[in-house]
This record gives structure tokens, sequence and C-alpha cells, in this order.
């Protein structure tokens, strides 16, 4: 039976992507986690690699697996792309970087599952996709069946600045024209104290605040559920997750931004463009592992 060792370097986004792809791949996985012992070390792995040079001495201590058991190795993120190729050299494994591996050769990679938005060269190791990979399953957290919206919201990061001005008049307009609608909302790690105590001013029919739930992700049941999610443009994954997963119409809202043509905005233009969810399936079928 096929099996894939996932490197991880910690982060639930990236985690997220390799293990989507092992499901959508139907395929068995362990996770790794990994971490440079130094942030200098990152920078001369990319040295190292245009050299074909591969160590695991630039890594903190990891637990050790029998990668004879393996037939490949996928990884999502910065920090895991060297440790990638070291495992897959070392043991002849084949080697699936998701996302573009930016300052790492590309050509030794079997395969390469970049986003659109980042417009990848054409070669034939890499495979463009319209969205992040995602796979979710419904935790039935809840479960009404009456017609209802969702709405994820995000928080500030380097291209966007979330006003609470803003969001109050998106939620008065969502209230006004969903009357009728049962109204289900969730923030993320990133949304502000502000923004928090505004959503107590409302009355949803469910309200998750991370800062005070963060080990419960309610998702992948708005997906099921939901007839129109509304999303805010700052998280690629949260977009990805809902238009790779569901056939739900999607209203994004915008935020303040000093820039305009940005990945964020890409994906948002991709998004709207895509109206019935994407089947990982048949774009990643030329895969063989």
């Amino acid at each position: 039976m096929k099996r894939i060792l996932i490197i991880s370097d910690g982060k639930p986004g990236h985690l997220n992507q390799s293990i989507a792809f092992c499901k959508i791949k139907n395929i068995s996985y362990d996770i790794l986690e990994v971490k440079f012992k130094l942030k200098i070390f990152k920078l001369s792995s990319y040295i190292l690699d245009k050299f074909e040079r591969y160590s695991d001495e630039l890594f903190k201590d990891y637990k050790k697996y029998n990668y004879e058991f393996y037939d490949a190795v996928v990884s999502t993120g910065s920090s895991t792309y060297y440790f990638n190729k070291f495992i897959s050299k070392t043991h002849n494994l084949k080697s699936i970087a998701l996302m573009l591996p930016k300052s790492y050769r590309y050509d030794d990679f079997d395969y390469i599952i970049a986003q659109k938005h980042d417009n990848p060269p054409q070669l034939e190791n890499i495979i463009a996709v319209p969205l992040n990979l995602s796979y979710t399953t419904s935790k039935n957290i809840i479960k009404s069946k009456e017609k209802s919206i969702g709405i994820i919201l995000g928080g500030d990061n380097g291209t966007f600045k979330m006003d609470v001005e803003n969001i109050k008049n998106v939620l008065n307009l969502i209230f006004k024209n969903y009357d009728g609608y049962l109204k289900y909302i969730t923030t993320s790690r990133r949304t502000s104290k502000q923004i928090e105590d505004l959503l107590s001013e409302y009355e949803f029919d469910y309200k998750l605040i991370y800062s005070e739930t963060p080990t419960i992700n309610p998702i992948p049941d708005f997906i099921k559920l939901c007839s129109e999610l509304f999303i805010t443009i700052d998280s690629t994954s949260m977009l990805s997750e809902a238009r790779a997963n569901s056939n739900a119409d999607i209203s994004i809202i915008e935020l303040r931004s000093k820039k305009h043509h940005t990945k964020f905005h890409d994906l948002a233009h991709t998004v709207n463009s895509t109206k019935e969810k994407v089947d990982f399936s048949k774009l990643l079928k030329n895969i063989e592992i």
C-alpha cells in the first residue's frame, strides 16, 4: 500500500494543504515536523540547493522514521522544501512540493503543484491549479437543515486592514437582506479584539470567537450547510477552502488596502469567476506515486 511522508513547518495552513493532497490522492500519510536551527540556515539552504548539496545538519533534532516504508515526500511552505529534497534524494523517494518553491531549484522536484496566482513557469513537472489544495469533512458541529449563510472573518495582514466600521456596514447589509436565514459567523487568529467586540452587537444563530475557542473549526460545517458564504479577502486559505469544497455562492468582503494587484486580488478574481467547486482529483490525476 502506498504511503506518503508529509514534511511540516508546523503552520496549519501549510500542513492542511499537504494533508489535502494525500486525501485527494487517497494515500495514507505520516507527518514529520522540522525547523531550521537558526533563521540564517534557511538562507544557507538556498545556496546549498544551487550546488546540489543536501544535509539535515541545518535542522533541529527531529523524529526519525523508517523511510523505506514511504513512496513519496510532500511538503508545503518555504521552510520545508530543502528538507523535502534531502529526504527524497537520500532515500530515493518521489518529491512533491505544494505552492511554488521560490528560491529553490524547480527541476529536481518530481512534481510542483503551484497556484496560478503565483504565475508559475511552464515546466513539465509543474501543475498549475486555481486554488490552494483543500479537502474538508463536516464535523457536525452545526446540525440545522434550515437555509443559512456563513460569514468568515480574517483580519489584518501585510496587505489589508480590517476596519470596524467596514465590517459593521457589511453585517448591517447582511441582516437587512437575509431576513429568514440562519446566520453563522466565525473569526480567525488574526481577527482583532475590536472586531470581536463588534460581533456582540448582533444576534447570530451560531458564533465562534477564535480567541476564546481556538480548538474548534466550524468552517467545514459552514461549507456543507450554507447556500451563501461571505468571506474577507485577506485569507487565501479560507477562500480556497470554500470554493474547492462547495457550490455555494461566495461573496468576498473587500478590505482597505494600499495595494491593488496582489496574489489576494488574483485569487479573489479566480473565486469570483469560478461558480462551482473545483475537482482537484481531475487536476492531480496524472501524478503518479
